[in-house]
């Protein structure tokens, strides 16, 4: 299958061309050329089917005529070494917990399934070496670091805003070394990305290197997370539940709800999407008004989602034909602030006995307050709360148990490379390093 840019500006590549290069030539984000339906059969058996096979499956749909049956099922495999259970928190209300896997967030299944798929092209290639570039708000460098840890023939690069990510998700990836480089950047989440889309499209670092990215703008971070939503619906409909199905996603680059909007359009039975933004809204002040007004992100408790200039907004528009009408139809918004985050959290912690990260209490709390009789909904709670320990325990008043994983990583150094948020610094340092000559 071919995959064609956003800006229809650059010609059709194929999957392993749009995996290894990351960006289209034209700034715009890679699209596969359909989106194959499942058969009804497939949601007949979908109850009764492991995650990883349901998953395989999907991935079939979206990369079976590009990789060998066996390799891809294979890929598969490994990369979901863990589950995502879904837990019900109220009489209609169910999280999805995502935190399960190696770093205890939803990134893990992306991550880890692009570090596999790009090393599988590295070396059906031949390629001597590939530099990832990776713009983190907090969850996204601690699932990469830890997908690409070690994998042969990969430098990856990991760009973070300094003293706007907590301290647990800043050990997870600072403290790796090897093929891991923590850059630590004098500015917010929108500098990292610019940067790194920046070195996409500069000439000199193109021809001295090959550069791709791990965010969710490449097409093999973000497309293996509509696994997951097959595997919530399964689950779900072992509750037996007849109601209409809204999934609600607390929502920063919008990778992980196109992931979703992919999963519906394949046959995934769904009433329609919840976007739940933090103060950082230029996505529902979209749904209002029409107009995209991207700005400077500002820092909240639910730091992951603090973008404001999301990447994945060009996909949407693109499944959608640029129509405001067509969106809103399908997708609604919610936007909550750190107060009704920090009361959300402890409410439903004292009256549902159930812990939310601060990104989860946004999910949940838009379900609470936008669910329509007759509908039952699915949040994604998207990291474990331990992540955000300081946070957490300053809602609640009291200590959480944290995951010995995590405590591992707290115990471990720091190593991280200040930078400030000119382009021209960093690209400056990316050619000084001999782990960028090729």
């Amino acid at each position: 299958m071919n995959y064609y840019s956003t800006n229809k500006q650059a010609p059709p590549v194929s999957l392993q061309e749009a995996v290894v290069r990351g960006l289209a030539p034209d700034r715009g984000l890679y699209m596969p050329e359909r989106i194959n339906t499942l058969p009804a059969s497939f949601f007949e058996e979908l109850p009764g089917l492991s995650f990883r096979e349901m998953s395989y499956r999907v991935a079939m749909a979206f990369f079976g005529e590009d990789l060998p049956e066996d390799t891809l099922r294979e890929l598969v495999y490994d990369t979901l070494s863990f589950e995502t259970p879904l837990v019900r928190v109220d009489e209609h209300i169910y999280s999805l917990e995502l935190f399960h896997g190696p770093t205890l967030a939803f990134k893990d299944v992306g991550a880890r399934f692009m570090a596999r798929l790009l090393a599988y092209f590295i070396r059906r290639q031949g390629q001597e070496k590939v530099h990832v570039l990776v713009a983190t708000s907090g969850d996204t460098g601690s699932a990469v670091a830890n997908g690409f840890l070690g994998v042969e023939g990969i430098q990856v690069h990991v760009l973070y805003p300094k003293g706007l990510v907590s301290e647990i998700q800043e050990k997870q990836f600072t403290t790796l070394g090897q093929n891991i480089t923590a850059l630590e950047i004098e500015g917010n989440f929108d500098d990292c990305q610019r940067l790194v889309k920046q070195a996409f499209m500069d000439t000199e670092l193109n021809r001295r290197f090959h550069l791709t990215s791990a965010n969710s703008i490449n097409v093999a971070r973000f497309l293996p997370q509509a696994f997951y939503y097959f595997n919530a619906y399964a689950q779900w409909k072992r509750y037996n539940d007849p109601s209409k199905l809204v999934f609600c996603v607390p929502s920063g680059n919008f990778g992980n709800i196109t992931a979703g909007f992919f999963a519906w359009r394949m046959g995934l039975p769904v009433e329609r999407f919840i976007a739940s933004n933090n103060r950082n809204d230029v996505f529902y002040e979209y749904l209002q008004s029409g107009h995209y007004r991207p700005r400077a992100s500002v820092a909240t408790l639910a730091n992951a989602m603090d973008v404001g200039d999301p990447s994945n907004f060009a996909r949407i528009l693109d499944l959608y034909g640029h129509s405001h009408e067509a969106i809103t139809a399908e997708i609604a918004g919610a936007r909550y602030d750190d107060q009704e985050i920090r009361d959300t959290v402890y409410r439903t912690f004292k009256e549902k006995n159930y812990l939310l990260d601060p990104h989860g209490a946004c999910g949940y709390r838009a379900l609470e307050e936008g669910l329509k009789p007759g509908e039952s909904g699915i949040f994604l709670e998207t990291a474990h709360p331990a992540k955000f320990k300081d946070t957490v325990e300053d809602i609640l008043g009291e200590a959480i148990v944290v995951p010995k994983r995590l405590q591992a990583f707290m115990q471990a150094k720091k190593q991280s490379i200040p930078l400030s948020p000119a382009f021209d610094d960093f690209k400056a340092y990316l050619m000084q390093q001999k782990g960028f000559n090729k």
